[in-house]
């Protein structure tokens, strides 16, 4: 960036000097991108804060020794060039448009490591009317919201960790116990804890995020933005599409189809059923996909009129949906007046009309998908004489397993943990994580034919028992190919665990030279921690009561990343035991501290609470491995 310092006077030049001076703290003689605002602000030169986050990702895209810190020079020329009203040349970032999709790389023939990715314009302006709407009355996001949706601010709003944080909970309330995000006076250190914390708790909730890091979301790259975003809203759109959740699903059920069938269907597939449900209701045709089906507006037409609430006596208005504008030849004006019945139902999120016409799948699932949440229109009571006593919900084991697989990129996408897993090749690519090779020439691959087609899954089941027995040395004494095959959840459960828990302790087994780490070395790690910084909470094992306090676990996170914990968050109790409420309090805190200072944990704050001696030996043994990383740096 070539400096114009000589075209300022002595007096600005010593202002701009002490303005520097103020926010370079630690007198590096740099300051952050991040800070860039503030630095404004010292130097009485006022912009919007969108604006000043445009500035900053073309400063990274163009800063040739990818430090992402500004010297003064480097702040001199970028407020010269403002001054000079040549910021659109000067930042002008290379996007080029077409048909919805931007390519964007570094102003630099470095940046962006050599390559150009790609996002969808529709899927950030989507993305961004959904947040706006769902964060407005949180004040601790009122610095970026509203973003506009037309300019870039959604890409470099995730930089402080809040806009996420918020998010992750929206989708899966409690997720992150909010105490624990840093939302006053932050400086590179607190943003970058809040994306530690971010990711770790996308993760626990089965996003995957094993190709993004801090990093990446500080440089506000846009296809990993997009893509964590779309994430992280579909699972808190799909959270409920599942039968033990919404009962009247049932309905969905198909003459002689059996009721484990059909709690065997994806959220996607439940979701074109319930279309297709209302459509039969509506005595219009069905559609097979929510791309090509829906682009000429009629099945939304007919989907609307048969959820809009007819006024049954509940204090419910009724809606009636308009449906002239199915009769309207000019399609992108038809998906507009389509829309304006979907606002009616406050509905009208996720597409525009040329959205619609466009048949853009992944947004159209979405508008589907938050019109099934606000008007499922699905009576329970029409059914008789169906025995639904075996519909269980998912059992909070059952969650953590299947989110843990899912963050690790698994395929296909894990919905239902046993019969997603019965043709073996999720196990399979579990057992690779876990550093057993797999020979895939062996593997059976879908799709498998209607006559032998289990004999295939079975023959890929037995392979991973084997290689689970065999070459990891599990223990799976009475455990078959044809347990999991058949869906056996105690065999399956126990297979899991053994592959969770090689997982977790793997990184041990790196840090100590390849020694295999065992329950009882995790053990005299924490207690020897937690005495040599004179903590007094030592535990016996992983089934020691004092745990349901969680305070072994906050006092270790104390002694790992001291200044961490705030105690005044935590309860005590010198004279007792703490009573449930507290001790799930201080669980909750553990948890996303733990999550905070990098420790990628999966447990639940009601493990820690009920002393489940499983996830309670995950827990410390991520907190070890964190804490061998940091201490042999």
């Amino acid at each position: 960036m070539e400096s114009h310092i000589t075209q300022i006077s002595r007096d600005d030049l010593e202002d701009l000097r002490d303005a520097f001076n103020k926010i370079d703290i630690d007198n590096s003689g740099y300051v952050s991108d991040f800070e860039l605002q503030e630095l404004f602000r010292e130097a009485s030169f006022s912009l919007p804060g969108y604006k000043v986050r445009e500035i900053a990702e073309a400063f990274i895209a163009g800063d040739t020794n990818k430090d992402e810190k500004i010297s003064f020079e480097e702040f001199v020329s970028i407020y010269q060039e403002l001054k000079s009203k040549q910021i659109a040349e000067t930042f002008r970032k290379t996007i080029s448009r077409r048909d919805g999709i931007r390519s964007f790389g570094g102003l630099s023939g470095n940046s962006c490591e050599g390559t150009q990715h790609s996002y969808s314009d529709e899927e950030k302006v989507a993305f961004v009317n959904w947040i706006n709407k769902a964060l407005a009355k949180d004040p601790d996001c009122d610095h970026l919201l509203p973003m506009n949706p037309n300019g870039e601010s959604l890409f470099s709003s995730v930089r402080d960790g809040i806009l996420l944080c918020k998010m992750i909970n929206l989708s899966q309330p409690d997720t992150i116990d909010e105490r624990v995000i840093n939302t006053k006076k932050l400086t590179t250190f607190k943003m970058r804890e809040n994306l530690v914390l971010a990711l770790n708790s996308a993760s626990a909730i089965g996003c995957t995020v094993v190709s993004i890091d801090a990093h990446d979301l500080m440089a506000g790259k846009p296809h990993l933005v997009l893509g964590l975003f779309w994430q992280i809203i579909k699972v808190g759109l799909f959270a409920d599409i599942e039968i033990s959740r919404n009962e009247g699903l049932i309905c969905l059920l198909r003459d002689g189809e059996q009721l484990d069938h059909l709690m065997s269907l994806s959220p996607e597939e439940l979701l074109l059923r319930w279309v297709n449900y209302h459509l039969r209701n509506a005595g219009t045709q069905t559609i097979n996909n929510f791309s090509e089906d829906i682009k000429d507006s009629r099945a939304y037409f007919y989907l609307m009129d048969q959820i809009s609430p007819k006024g049954d006596g509940d204090f419910r208005m009724s809606i009636k949906i308009d449906m002239s504008g199915i009769s309207e030849r000019d399609l992108d004006r038809r998906a507009e007046l389509m829309l304006q019945q979907a606002a009616r139902l406050d509905c009208r999120q996720f597409v525009s009309a040329h959205d619609v016409t466009a048949g853009n799948s992944k947004l159209n699932m979405a508008f589907v998908a938050n019109m099934f949440n606000t008007h499922p229109a699905l009576q329970r009571g029409q059914l008789s004489g169906l025995d639904t006593s075996h519909i269980e919900a998912e059992t909070r084991e059952e969650k953590t397993f299947r989110n843990w697989m899912n963050s690790l990129g698994v395929s296909p996408y894990v919905n239902h943990l046993y019969w997603d897993l019965c043709n073996g090749l999720v196990i399979l690519q579990l057992l690779e994580k876990v550093n057993v090779s797999v020979n895939w020439r062996r593997v059976n691959q879908p799709p498998y034919p209607a006559l032998g087609g289990n004999m295939k899954r079975l023959e890929n089941c037995n392979y991973a028992v084997d290689l689970g027995r065999d070459v990891a040395h599990f223990s799976l004494v009475g455990i078959g190919g044809q347990n999991i095959n058949e869906g056996s959840s105690m065999h399956t459960l126990a297979l899991l665990w053994q592959l969770m828990r090689r997982y977790t302790v793997l990184v041990l087994s790196d840090l100590g030279d390849g020694e295999r780490i065992g329950d009882l070395i995790i053990l005299n790690w924490v207690n020897s921690q937690l005495s040599q910084k004179r903590k007094d909470c030592q535990i016996s094992s992983f089934k020691d009561k004092k745990i349901s306090t969680s305070l072994p676990v906050i006092d270790l996170i104390d002694v790992i990343a001291p200044g961490t914990v705030k105690w005044d968050m935590v309860k005590r109790n010198e004279r007792g035991s703490l009573n449930k409420d507290d001790k799930l309090n201080n669980a909750k805190y553990a948890v996303s501290l733990a999550r905070k200072i990098g420790a990628r944990v999966y447990a639940l704050p009601d493990d820690l609470v009920e002393v489940n001696p499983k996830m309670v030996l995950t827990m410390f043994a991520c907190l070890m491995g964190h804490g061998m990383k940091k201490a042999n740096r």
